[in-house]
């Protein structure tokens, strides 16, 4: 993000326990997480971390289900259904932590990345678009 900084761009963070319940602070205690348990280390975030939100199931945010119906993705696969806590599973739901959605200016969903997308493929579609 930081090489972005001087741009016409924002990361924005959301929290979730939907995965592996990974998440059970309250709202207050997100910064702390961050800062001393995960990652920890003394991170501080340098963009916005909104409150507990749900993204998958009856109770999603409708801005997950728009990036969701946006940016569909091309081939499926449902993980551990074990560790998901959400009802019903859709095709489409985020699957993880750290699923991203890139945003263009205009506010246009343009690509979506899983977990393990490298960040330089990130970074690369971000200049594309600034």
């Amino acid at each position: 993000m930081e090489m972005f900084g001087q741009l016409n761009f924002t990361v924005l963070g959301f929290t979730c326990n939907q995965f592996g319940l990974q998440s059970p602070e309250v709202n207050h205690e997100t910064l702390n997480i961050l800062k001393y348990v995960r990652p920890g280390g003394g991170f501080v975030p340098k963009f916005p971390v909104f409150g507990k939100v749900e993204v998958n199931g009856l109770n999603e945010e409708p801005l997950f289900t728009y990036l969701k119906e946006s940016l569909p993705f091309v081939n499926p696969v449902i993980g551990d259904i074990k560790k998901f806590y959400w009802s019903p599973i859709k095709v489409n739901d985020i699957r993880w932590n750290f699923e991203k959605f890139l945003i263009t200016a205009d506010g246009r969903p343009f690509k979506r990345y899983e977990l393990h997308c490298p960040v330089e493929i990130v970074e690369k579609d971000i200049a594309g678009l600034v």
